[in-house]
């Protein structure tokens, strides 16, 4: 999930470099980068300023890194679930294969990752900071120990890994 901790809101620029980031760091922990551009309208199906500035940050990152398979505009429940994004994209080869999500916002970001760690029982790693020179993690406040344990993990995987 990307971003859930840092900018609250993101231009398109932002989204597109999050987006690139969070996949480097993926491909980095042996996770193929499938990229979704996660907005409350899938493809073409809706309008506004907050659906426009998805669409713009697709056509970035697609600019910038035309190997990165990415989509979007679309939708969370198009971008996990191979059934629904049979119906809402049969054509992209992200939809319902996501292994990285980009929110648009801190507040549906971090809500989210919140809400799957309680109620779904997951295990959250992070947040991871990119873009920095030497691996720099946080922790939330509400942090459980196997969260903060995780988190140095990754931290010293991150940082073998230079």
């Amino acid at each position: 999930y990307g971003d859930c901790a840092i900018v609250p809101d993101p231009t398109a620029e932002q989204l597109a470099d999050i987006a690139i980031s969070s996949a480097r760091t993926a491909a980095q922990f042996g996770i193929e980068p499938r990229v979704a551009m996660l907005s409350y309208s899938t493809g073409t199906s809706g309008s506004g300023s907050g659906v426009e500035k998805v669409r713009t940050a697709t056509e970035l990152v697609r600019q910038r890194d035309p190997e990165l398979m990415v989509e979007g505009p679309i939708q969370y429940d198009a971008a996990v679930d191979p059934t629904v994004a049979a119906a809402k994209m049969p054509d992209s080869e992200v939809a319902g294969r996501a292994t990285v999500l980009i929110f648009p916002d801190l507040n549906t970001g971090n809500n989210t990752y919140k809400a799957v760690q309680r109620s779904a029982g997951a295990v959250a790693i992070g947040p991871v900071l990119q873009g920095l020179n030497k691996p720099v993690n946080d922790l939330s406040r509400g942090a459980l120990v196997e969260d903060i344990v995780n988190t140095v993990a990754i931290t010293a995987i991150q940082a073998q890994g230079e």
